[in-house]
């Protein structure tokens, strides 16, 4: 903890300025002593005056040497201190001019802002190096949001994150409709990339035996297996959820059917609703049947039906691959499964759970319908006191259900320039004011914004590497990889490479950059 600038000028209780005399940089931390205890506060802005006058400034462009002098000054705002009941406080003086200002100690950080030792660990503090781990139980109970641009490295964080629930044994059901996340059975071999995973303290990992990844088109989506649900007795309310189905007489109709199959029988399918409702009386029925038609042609109800606790197991993350499948049948998938876990974990059958929704715009859009949207809403509010968290991960946090993104207790926001998804940002977020909005937009690609849970305030965190191979960026290249490669490397291949890892340092010779090394870099600091 070094000494790095005096305050001075007119200084209050929130904020104060000081003339630095070390290394500052915005966004980094300071504290300074104070009758009421050690203050921490956040740098906000640091200027540099010059003497130089516009005159001079000819005279430097015409090659004429000028004296040069300039000072610095930063702008503080003030964090607060922890009373003698560990109760965040602001002082209720003003700072006093003279007073030095020191780089913050990593400790008392920790000690303000909430930072724990342990937990799902997502990279370090912006400018400090300290890690920035989340409390697993927030994520089950408080549910969280990765909101972020295209290109900002939403996904990435994503396979951060799914890697850290793994670790800690809790288990995570993923939807994926762009198959970023089945590659996180390799692990990260991209050679610019381990040269930066001592920086995070992190090796390369894959989690085959901790992935499971299902998909209702495995012909589409290799090495994965065929999702099929059980359509055994099912009611009217649960097919009228999963369909269009609106209007009283089809309803009428839906429920009849079935109640004469009841009578009749003791297990009934959905192929069995479907051929009594053809045979019903009431002309309307052809819109019935035309909606029973397109549940069967989704193949979901084709199979003899999977056991969803068996996607729900302590450190086990499961895929479902939705890449190439139909939006219609995407929906379906989607509410079967929420149903189900919501279901399932209000009669404790499963453990507690982590639900990650990729696209969730698509599933619980702000306007218009989606077959999901009732399900996802009632697991946004509800699903807390059951165990059952939810993640909504989305490019256009605009077009998401207002009420399910406010019922996050944890936001990680990466890059965001839209004025209207800055806007639904600030408005579904306590404690996103102004100042923070104007700081999403200028986040570097691969910062992190988080908040919520253990986490007291905002806070930036440079998002560690993977261990796993990232999948995001297979997709924009998934011709010219067909192309090029007869199929995924062996994993006694995987295993030569890892050992080699091991054994020495990566060659230093030029490769295509992978998406950490691109942007994730030091030199964004």
């Amino acid at each position: 903890m070094g000494q790095t600038g005096i305050i001075y000028g007119t200084a209050g209780t929130v904020d104060f300025k000081f003339a630095v005399s070390g290394e500052v940089k915005r966004n980094s931390y300071v504290q300074t002593e104070h009758p009421e205890g050690k203050v921490l506060s956040l740098v906000t802005d640091v200027h540099r005056y010059s003497d130089i006058t516009f005159d001079d400034a000819k005279k430097i462009s015409s090659g004429i040497p000028v004296r040069k002098e300039s000072k610095l000054s930063a702008t503080a705002s003030v964090i607060g201190y922890r009373d003698e009941r560990n109760a965040l406080q602001t002082p209720r003086t003003p700072f006093k001019p003279g007073e030095p200002v020191y780089t913050a100690d990593e400790n008392l950080i920790k000690d303000i802002l909430g930072l724990m030792n342990e937990g799902l660990y997502l990279g370090l503090l912006r400018w400090h190096d300290i890690p920035v781990c989340l409390d697993p139980k927030s994520i089950a109970e408080r549910h969280i949001s990765v909101l972020a641009k295209t290109g900002s490295g939403k996904s990435y964080l994503v396979g951060v994150l799914i890697e850290e629930l793994i670790k800690h044994k809790v288990p995570v059901v993923v939807i994926d409709p762009h198959d970023e996340y089945s590659s996180l059975v390799h692990p990260n071999l991209r050679e610019e990339e381990i040269k930066l995973m001592k920086r995070f303290g992190i090796k390369p990992k894959g989690y085959a035996e901790n992935v499971a990844v299902y998909s209702p088109d495995p012909k589409l989506n290799k090495n994965s297996i065929q999702l099929s649900f059980n359509d055994a007795n099912m009611d009217a309310w649960q097919i009228t959820e999963l369909t269009s189905i609106k209007s009283p007489v089809h309803i009428g109709i839906l429920r009849r059917v079935i109640n004469e199959l009841r009578a009749g029988k003791k297990y009934y399918t959905l192929r069995d609703i479907r051929n009594a409702a053809e045979d019903d009386p009431n002309t309307s029925k052809w819109g019935v049947v035309n909606k029973l038609d397109f549940l069967l042609s989704t193949n979901l109800f084709s199979g003899p039906g999977m056991d969803i606790g068996d996607f729900v197991k302590p450190g086990q993350a499961t895929i479902i691959n939705l890449r190439g499948v139909p939006p219609e049948t995407q929906e379906v998938a989607v509410t079967m499964i929420a149903r189900s876990l919501f279901n399932l974990r209000k009669l404790k059958k499963i453990p507690k759970v982590v639900l990650v929704v990729e696209e969730a715009h698509n599933f619980c859009p702000q306007e218009g319908s989606a077959g999901p949207s009732s399900i996802l809403k009632t697991i946004a509010s509800e699903g807390r006191k059951f165990g059952l968290g939810l993640g909504v991960v989305s490019q256009r946090p605009a077009t998401v259900d207002k009420n399910v993104l406010s019922q996050c207790g944890v936001q990680i926001i990466l890059k965001v320039t839209n004025p209207n998804d800055l806007k639904a940002i600030t408005a579904s977020f306590e404690g996103l004011t102004s100042s923070a909005s104007d700081e999403i937009q200028r986040l570097p690609i691969g910062v992190a914004m988080v908040v919520g849970g253990n986490i007291s305030m905002p806070v930036l965190v440079n998002v560690r590497v993977r261990e796993t191979k990232h999948g995001g960026e297979e997709i924009l290249e998934m011709d010219e990889i067909a192309e090029k490669e007869e199929g995924e490397k062996e994993p006694e291949e995987e295993k030569k490479q890892l050992e080699k890892v091991e054994e020495k340092p990566p060659k230093e010779e030029k490769k295509k950059k992978g998406f950490f090394a691109r942007y994730f870099e030091e030199k964004t600091d």
